[in-house]
C-alpha cells in the first residue's frame, strides 16, 4: 500500500472542510509549500447539516455507503473578502510567474481579466496535469465547469459566471475554483517528485528505515480515522495532533526554527502589503505637488516678511522722530520749569500790587489759551498725517494694482522674463521696494519708455520690410497673371488642334468598326469550335474527379484502420509496461527489504541469498531489455 491509497475515493464533497491532507504530507522532507491558504477554520457542523447532507443516522451507527440527499455544498472560503481575494490573486501571480506562464501576467491584471486572459491561465495550468489537453474553441462555459467537476471540485460554477469572468460578481467564485486547481496542481507535481512508484528508492539520500517508519505512521494513522469515519465521526483533531507529534519526532523538527520562519514571513507579508499600497499612489507626483506647495508658501512669506520689514522701516522712521520730538519737548519742559522756579523766586522775594498780580493772571491766560490752540494745531497736524498716510496706503495700493497690470499686459505681450520672445534680453519687470522713492520710478520708467520706444521702432521697421515684402509679392502675382493670360490662349489653340485631330480619329473609328464588323464574323466561327472542344474536355475531367474522390474515399478508410490499430497496439503495449513496471518494482522492494534485515541478523544467509537476488536482477534487465525490444 502506497502513499497515493490516502486521497479520498469519492468526488463527492467532504461534510467538513478539513487540513488532513496538508498534515498528511507535510513532512519536513518535502520543501515544497501546497500554497494552503489563511482559511479560518469553520466551525464543527451539528447533527442537523448531517442528516440534511447524508440523511437520517442514529448516533453511533455505522456508516452506510450510499448518501442521501442532493443538498449544495456551501463555500466556506471568504471569497467576497477583499483582502481574502487579493491573498489569491497574489499566489496565482506567483504561481504562474514560477512555473512559466507564456506572457505577461500582473497582479493588477489580474484584478479583473478578460474572458480570454482566464481562459489562457486554465489552460496553462491544466496542461500541468494533462500535456495533451486543448481547449476546445466552442462552448468552452460548459467545457470549464465540466472539467473542474470531473476533477472534484466540491462547489457548483456556473455557466453563466464563464461569460463575464472579471465582473466583480463573478470573479470571486472564478478565483477560487482557479486556485482550487492551483493547489490541486501544486499535490500532483509533489506527488509526482516523490515518485510514487520508486517512493523509497528514488532518493540516494533517504533511508529505508525512515520511509518504512513513516509508512508504518501512515498507515495507523489512517486507519485509526478511518475507523472513527466509519463510526459517525467528521472531525480528527486529535488523531491529527497525535501524528504530527509522531512525525515532529520522527523527522526532529525544531519548534523554535518554525515560529522564527512565521515571524519572518508574518513581517516579510506586511511589507508587501505596504510596498503595494505605496506602489498603487504615485509618489514621485505627491511629491511634486507638496513641493510646489511649499514653494508657494515660501514666496508668500518671503513678500511677507518684506512687507513686514518695510512696516518695521517706517515704525523706526517715525520713533526716531518721535523721540526726537520728545527730547525737544522735554528740553521746552525743562526750560518752562527754570522759568517756573525763577517767577516763583521773584514771586515769593517780591511784593505784587493789585495791578501787577491783574497783568499775571492776564499773561497766564494767555499763555493758557497758547497752550490749548498749540494742543489743537498738535491733533490737527497727527490727523492730518493720519489721512496723508491712509491715502499712501491707498496710493501704494492703486500702484501695485497697476504694477501687476502692466506685468500681466508685458508677458502677453511676452516681454516678460529676460528670456522672452520680445525681450531682446532687456529686463522691462518694474520690482517694488519701500527704498524706492520719486527719482527712482522716474528713472525706472524713463529707461522702461526707452525701451518700448526702441522696441516700437524695430516693430515698426519690421512692417515696412514686410510691406515691402507684399508690394514685391504682389508684383509677381500680377506678373503670374498675365503668364497665365498667355498660356490660355496657347491653350486655345491647342484645343482647336484637338478638335481637328478627334475628327480624323472618328473618321478613322469608322472604317475600324467596318473592319471590326469582318473579323467578329470570324471570331464567331472560332467560338463556336472552341466551345465544342470545351464540352469535350469537361466530360472527360468530370470523369477523372470521380475517380479521385473515389480514390480519396479508400485512402481514408485505410487511414482510419490503421490509425486505430496503431491506438490499440499503443495501448497494450503501455498495459503491458506499465504491468511489468509496476511487478518488477513490487519484486525489487520485497527483495531489497528481505536482504536488509537478513543482512543484520544472519551475514552468512546474506551471502546465499545474495547469489539468488543477482540472478533476480539478471533477470529483470533481460525482461526489461526485452520489453525495450518490443
Amino acid at each position: 500500500m502506497n502513499r497515493a491509497s490516502s486521497s479520498r475515493l469519492s468526488e463527492l464533497p467532504q461534510r467538513v472542510e478539513s487540513n488532513r491532507m496538508s498534515m498528511v504530507y507535510a513532512t519536513p522532507q518535502s520543501k515544497q509549500s501546497f500554497g494552503k491558504l489563511n482559511i479560518p477554520k469553520p466551525q464543527s457542523v451539528t447533527s442537523e447539516r448531517r442528516t440534511s447532507f447524508f440523511g437520517s443516522r442514529g448516533a453511533g451507527m455505522a456508516r452506510n455507503s450510499t448518501f442521501g440527499g442532493t443538498e449544495k455544498m456551501k463555500d466556506p472560503r471568504p471569497l467576497h473578502d477583499k483582502a481574502y481575494v487579493q491573498q489569491c490573486i497574489r499566489q496565482l501571480c506567483e504561481f504562474l510567474s514560477e512555473k512559466g506562464f507564456p506572457g505577461s501576467m500582473s497582479v493588477k491584471s489580474l484584478q479583473s481579466p478578460s474572458t480570454k486572459e482566464f481562459l489562457k491561465i486554465f489552460e496553462f495550468i491544466y496542461c500541468l496535469v494533462d500535456p495533451t489537453f486543448q481547449m476546445p474553441t466552442s462552448k468552452v462555459e460548459e467545457e470549464v465547469p465540466r472539467i473542474l467537476k470531473d476533477l472534484g471540485y466540491p462547489f457548483v460554477l456556473s455557466k453563466s459566471s464563464m461569460y463575464s469572468v472579471g465582473a466583480p460578481h463573478t470573479w470571486p467564485q472564478v478565483l477560487g475554483a482557479v486556485v482550487w486547481l492551483m493547489d490541486t496542481v501544486k499535490i500532483f507535481c509533489c506527488m509526482s517528485d516523490q515518485d510514487l512508484l520508486f517512493a523509497d528508492f528514488s532518493d540516494g539520500s533517504t533511508e529505508i528505515e525512515d520511509g518504512v517508519a513513516f509508512n508504518k505512521l501512515f498507515l495507523d494513522y489512517t486507519a485509526e480515522t478511518y475507523n472513527k469515519f466509519m463510526q459517525g465521526a467528521d472531525t480528527f483533531d486529535e488523531e491529527d495532533a497525535d501524528y504530527l507529534a509522531k512525525l515532529k519526532r520522527l523527522y526532529n523538527v525544531d519548534e523554535g526554527l518554525l515560529a522564527s520562519m512565521e515571524e519572518k514571513y508574518r513581517m516579510l507579508s506586511d511589507e508587501v502589503e505596504r510596498l503595494e499600497k505605496e506602489s498603487q499612489t504615485d509618489r514621485l507626483m505627491v511629491k511634486r505637488t507638496e513641493k510646489v506647495k511649499l514653494q508657494t508658501d515660501l514666496q508668500k512669506l518671503q513678500s511677507y516678511r518684506s512687507n513686514l520689514e518695510s512696516f518695521k522701516a517706517n515704525l523706526e522712521n517715525k520713533a526716531s522722530g518721535l523721540a526726537e520730538e520728545l527730547e525737544a519737548s522735554g528740553l521746552q519742559v525743562e526750560t518752562l520749569k527754570q522759568e517756573e522756579s525763577r517767577l516763583e523766586h521773584i514771586f515769593s522775594t517780591q511784593k505784587f500790587t493789585p495791578a501787577d498780580i491783574e497783568r499775571i493772571n492776564w499773561e497766564k491766560r494767555e499763555l493758557q489759551q497758547t497752550i490749548n490752540s498749540l494742543s489743537k494745531s498738535l491733533e490737527q497736524a497727527e490727523q492730518h498725517m493720519w489721512n496723508e498716510e491712509i491715502a499712501l496706503a491707498k496710493a501704494k495700493e492703486t500702484a501695485e494694482v497697476k504694477l501687476a497690470e502692466y506685468h500681466k499686459l508685458a508677458r502677453k505681450l511676452k516681454l516678460i522674463p529676460v528670456s522672452a520672445e520680445n525681450a531682446c534680453g532687456h529686463d522691462f519687470e518694474i520690482r517694488t521696494s519701500p527704498e524706492y522713492g520719486q527719482s527712482t520710478m522716474v528713472q525706472c520708467r524713463t529707461q522702461i519708455q526707452q525701451l518700448l520706444r526702441k522696441l516700437i521702432t524695430d516693430v515698426d521697421e519690421e512692417c515696412s520690410r514686410l510691406t515691402d515684402m507684399k508690394l514685391s509679392l504682389e508684383e509677381s502675382i500680377e506678373q503670374v497673371n498675365s503668364n497665365i493670360s498667355d498660356k490660355a490662349n496657347d491653350l486655345k489653340q491647342l484645343r482647336e488642334q484637338i478638335r481637328r485631330l478627334d475628327e480624323q480619329l472618328e473618321q478613322d473609328m469608322q472604317d475600324i468598326a467596318h473592319e471590326e464588323q469582318k473579323w467578329s464574323a470570324e471570331m464567331e466561327s472560332v467560338e463556336t469550335h472552341r466551345k465544342l472542344l470545351e464540352k469535350k474536355v469537361t466530360l472527360g475531367y468530370d470523369e477523372s474527379v470521380e475517380q479521385l474522390k473515389a480514390a480519396q474515399q479508400q485512402y481514408h478508410l485505410v487511414l482510419q484502420e490503421t490509425n486505430e490499430e496503431r491506438r490499440t497496439v499503443v495501448n497494450n503495449l503501455a498495459s503491458v509496461l506499465t504491468t511489468a513496471a509496476n511487478h518488477l518494482s513490487i519484486v525489487e522492494k520485497f527483495l531489497e527489504d528481505q536482504h536488509k534485515r537478513v543482512d543484520r541478523v544472519y551475514t552468512e544467509a546474506f551471502r546465499e541469498d545474495e547469489v539468488d537476488i543477482q540472478k533476480m536482477k539478471d533477470i529483470m534487465e533481460s525482461f526489461i531489455t526485452k520489453v525495450n525490444s518490443m
